[in-house]
């Protein structure tokens, strides 16, 4: 997998999160072994790019059927919920 084909965060409905701007600003992201966006910081700052697509860098969910080799393979993902979840996860 090349950079040019890390999946896009396509939707993020994290309200608290730093990086969310009418979408994910980020430039990448980390979903953690919880399938929680490790990349989520809940301040007041706004974090972020003004112009970036967010892609997923790493996701440490081994247990999820997209994971393949610590880099995820979905097409894309979406982050919701309040602890800012991977609502693509599925299990393998």
């Amino acid at each position: 997998m090349s950079v040019l084909e890390m999946p896009r965060v396509s939707e993020c409905s994290v309200e608290g999160c730093s990086y969310n701007h009418d979408g994910c600003t980020a430039y990448a992201v980390t979903v953690g072994q919880d399938a929680q966006c490790a990349t989520f910081v809940p301040l007041n700052v706004k974090g972020g790019l003004d112009k970036v697509i967010a892609k997923v860098g790493a996701c440490q969910r081994s247990s999820c059927r997209f994971n393949q080799d610590l880099e995820c393979s979905a097409d894309f993902i979406r982050v919701g919920g309040v602890e800012a979840d991977c609502l693509s996860y599925e299990p393998r």
